[in-house]
Order: structure tokens, then C-alpha cells, then sequence
């Protein structure tokens, strides 16, 4: 056997600790809030973390929608909802800018052949199949 059994991937092990309980709010117009209230082990609440507030929202490309994730800094949920818009707004920036990102990366990226590789020979003898007259 070519590898010991257990020893190609490692265990998924969930952090007790932190554990959250999941609520999901729309307005079913504009997008959604995640709710993530911390619990403990045996799921009752936890006071001595705060909630965190996640907002999703698509972004309309040319390619279809894409789904846009992003923090709303807030206490309660009301405060999450005021605050929508403007988190709204940073987290479509930074997926605009790590669309370009992506985009420069992948137009200035040089395709070399791999290590020791030959290249088919250039020139009037070259391998090709079409010949000039």
C-alpha cells in the first residue's frame, strides 16, 4: 500500500469553545443579514461573547450574479440594519478590488514550459506540417 491509512488527511475537529447559533434576516429586496449569537457546548447562550452580523448581497456581472459576504461591526440587530448599506458599499469595494487583483494577476502571468523540457525545434527544419514554398 502506497500510503498508511489516516495519514492523507487530517481530522475536522470542531472548536467547542466556538460554537455559534445561526439566524438568517431579509427584507427579501436587498439582501440578507447572518445573525451568529455564541453558544455553548450544550447550546445555551453565551453572554460573555457578543453576536456577530454578516450581511450578503449579490453583485449583477456580466458572467451572472455574484455573491458578495461581508462583517456589519454592530451590537444588536437593529444596529446591523442601519449599518447595512454602508457595509454594503466596503465589501463590494474590496470584491472589486480583488477582482482587478485577480485580473492583473492573471494577465501577467508567463506560461514557461516545465523544468528539462524540449522544445520542438524552430526554423527551416522544423518539425512542422506545413512547408512554404
Amino acid at each position: 500500500m502506497a500510503t498508511e491509512p489516516g495519514t492523507r488527511t487530517t481530522e475536522a475537529v470542531m472548536d467547542a469553545a466556538s460554537l455559534y447559533r445561526e439566524e438568517t434576516y431579509t427584507d427579501r429586496k436587498i439582501g440578507t443579514l447572518r445573525v451568529l449569537t455564541p453558544v455553548r457546548s450544550d447550546g445555551s447562550p453565551d453572554p460573555a461573547r457578543p453576536p456577530l452580523f454578516q450581511g450578503e448581497a449579490q453583485l449583477m456581472t456580466n458572467m451572472g450574479p455574484l455573491p458578495i459576504s461581508f462583517d456589519i461591526d454592530a451590537r444588536t440587530l437593529a444596529e446591523a440594519v442601519e449599518g447595512y448599506a454602508e457595509a454594503t458599499k466596503v465589501g463590494i469595494e474590496r470584491a472589486l478590488r480583488e477582482l482587478q487583483d485577480m485580473r492583473r494577476q492573471a494577465s501577467s502571468s508567463i506560461v514557461l514550459p516545465p523544468a528539462g523540457a524540449t522544445l520542438p525545434p524552430v526554423g527551416p527544419r522544423g518539425g512542422g506540417k506545413i512547408q512554404l514554398p
